[in-house]
């Protein structure tokens, strides 16, 4: 009889950790279609529905002359893509398996690998959607042309990756109040649509508009990335530190809240529902 080893040296340790990764983020790709190739067609949809739904609204409002001198849809997409990345990263955080679950009970599986299978599948899926829309644009519509593509698509990661930050706070309060987090979540989303920025140029807002919006970091993001963007637009009410240094701490707060969780599901969890 063969006995199955396990991997015991750090090295071991950390492949076998990237595999089950690797293989939970292929999973979530998968759950929206069992075709990967449809799941990230669907986001392209979503993400094409949501600029032609913002390019009517303009020109019916009349209110694409105060958007920023050149690329007008550029200019959508440096609002809406980074919008959607943030809210889908939030989301799939939050709705991650967690320490009760039942995927919990297989050895290799844990929490964090939980976490960061859905983080790097809404970062893989999102990636993929703004090349293919970046690359139909420039070939079918008019040549694309990006000031600084680098600090753009920092600023891209740094929505991701904020959004993430919040999603593991509201992780890790979902099995204290399941009820208070969802409706959280669904005020946090709605209100980011506003508050986010994304349908304003933050330069030509009055002070008194710009700090009821300076708080949220995605509204630093989108603006900051828009700069980025376009050779003519210089931000001067946001600032792309302010974002990281939130994210930072939100990760580790999460992180803190999460273990917390964890250390008391299995005392408390089967008590309360």
């Amino acid at each position: 009889m063969f006995q199955t080893t396990k991997p015991t040296s750090t090295w071991a340790l950390f492949f076998n950790f990237l595999g089950v990764t690797y293989h939970a983020s292929v999973r979530r790709v998968r759950q929206t279609h069992g075709n990967a190739m449809v799941a990230i067609g669907l986001s392209i949809m979503q993400s094409l529905l949501f600029v032609a739904a913002f390019y009517f609204m303009f020109n019916l409002l009349g209110t694409r002359t105060m958007a920023i001198r050149g690329d007008f849809m550029l200019y959508l997409l440096t609002g809406i893509f980074l919008y959607l990345s943030h809210i889908q990263a939030v989301t799939a955080i939050m709705r991650t398996d967690g320490p009760t679950s039942s995927m919990m009970q297989h050895a290799p599986m844990n929490t964090l690998v939980s976490i960061l299978s859905a983080a790097l599948s809404t970062l893989y899926v999102k990636t993929i959607s703004l090349l293919v829309i970046l690359f139909c644009l420039h070939t079918l519509v008019s040549p694309i042309e990006l000031h600084d593509w680098a600090g753009a698509f920092m600023m891209f990661l740094l929505a991701w990756g904020s959004g993430c930050a919040v999603g593991l706070i509201l992780l890790a309060l979902k099995p204290w109040a399941p009820d208070v987090v969802a409706i959280l979540q669904l005020v946090y989303v709605r209100a980011n649509m506003i508050a986010s920025g994304k349908m304003f140029v933050a330069n030509m807002m009055p002070s008194f508009m710009v700090s009821m919006f300076d708080w949220n970091p995605l509204f630093h993001i989108i603006d900051q990335a828009r700069g980025f963007t376009f050779v003519n637009y210089f931000p001067h009410y946001t600032n792309w530190q302010y974002p990281l240094y939130a994210t930072l701490v939100l990760i580790l707060l999460g992180t803190l809240g999460d273990f917390y969780t964890r250390k008391h599901a299995s005392v408390s969890w089967d008590a309360k529902r």
